[in-house]
């Protein structure tokens, strides 16, 4: 699909994953509409992006509010790719210290957002492109993101890793189900990003977690993401994938 005149959405928009996809998408024409938090930036990085781009505030947990932001994406020619970046962590324990069993509320919040969030991504984008007209046997494409966490999760990610485990569980169903209207889902899973959140941590703490990573030994850019999913978006014979974008890393137990 080319993305150029095209309308796409990008979730978690405002920083990180989300703002280098959305960086991409315009530098190959695409118009972009970043969804985020209302407390976000995201009307600032769409200023910045430029005449292509516009904020459209939402809580991918709230299914009316984010609705009404894709409908803003719809009406800039018809949604034609949505990548969902929105998502996050909350550490947690099956055990505490004590032997107390973990918070349930924790676990939810998380399976919510990122699980639940994307079922809403699939089922919400995939509504609006199924109107569209067939361009060479294609009317869309999804984009979701899970973690290299699907796959091995560390000691305190439970929530998480069962959230991004469920993510990479629905992708080729995803697919199948919604071959017949000709829209096409991937995964990405990626591994340790260099993302605000790092940006935070000691230059030692990041310097560890760089050579714990094969090759390269570092941490991966936010336009390394922005690549892939712009890629995927342009692949017309891609579908059903997750694709590990990791550096060859096998996450330790801890």
């Amino acid at each position: 699909m080319e993305l150029a005149g095209h309308s796409i959405a990008v979730t978690g928009g405002a920083s990180g994953l989300g703002l280098a996809t959305a960086r991409r998408i315009v530098d190959a024409g695409g118009a972009v509409t970043l969804i985020d938090l209302p407390t976000s930036d995201g009307e600032v990085a769409a200023k910045e992006l430029g005449e292509a781009a516009r904020f459209a505030p939402a809580d991918v947990t709230d299914r009316e509010q984010f609705a009404a932001a894709l409908d803003v994406a719809d009406e800039q020619g018809g949604l034609r790719g949505l990548v969902h970046c929105a998502g996050a962590g909350r550490r947690m324990r099956i055990l505490d210290k004590e032997g107390n069993a973990g918070s349930a509320e924790d676990f939810e919040f998380v399976i919510r957002l990122n699980l639940v969030g994307s079922f809403h991504a699939l089922s919400l984008g995939a509504e609006r492109m199924a109107r569209q007209s067939d361009l060479d046997g294609e009317r869309g494409s999804i984009v979701l993101t899970a973690s290299v966490a699907a796959f091995e999760g560390q000691i305190g990610q439970i929530n998480y890793a069962a959230s991004k485990a469920g993510i990479v569980g629905m992708t080729i169903v995803a697919a199948r189900d919604l071959a017949s209207k000709h829209i096409r889902v991937n995964t990405i899973a990626p591994g340790t990003m260099d993302t605000p959140l790092l940006s935070r941590l000691r230059d030692d703490v990041r310097a560890s977690l760089a050579a714990s990573i094969p090759n390269p030994s570092r941490l991966g850019r936010p336009s390394e993401f922005g690549q892939l999913a712009v890629s995927i978006l342009e692949n017309s014979y891609l579908n059903g994938e997750t694709i590990r974008l990791d550096g060859a890393i096998r996450m330790a137990p801890r």
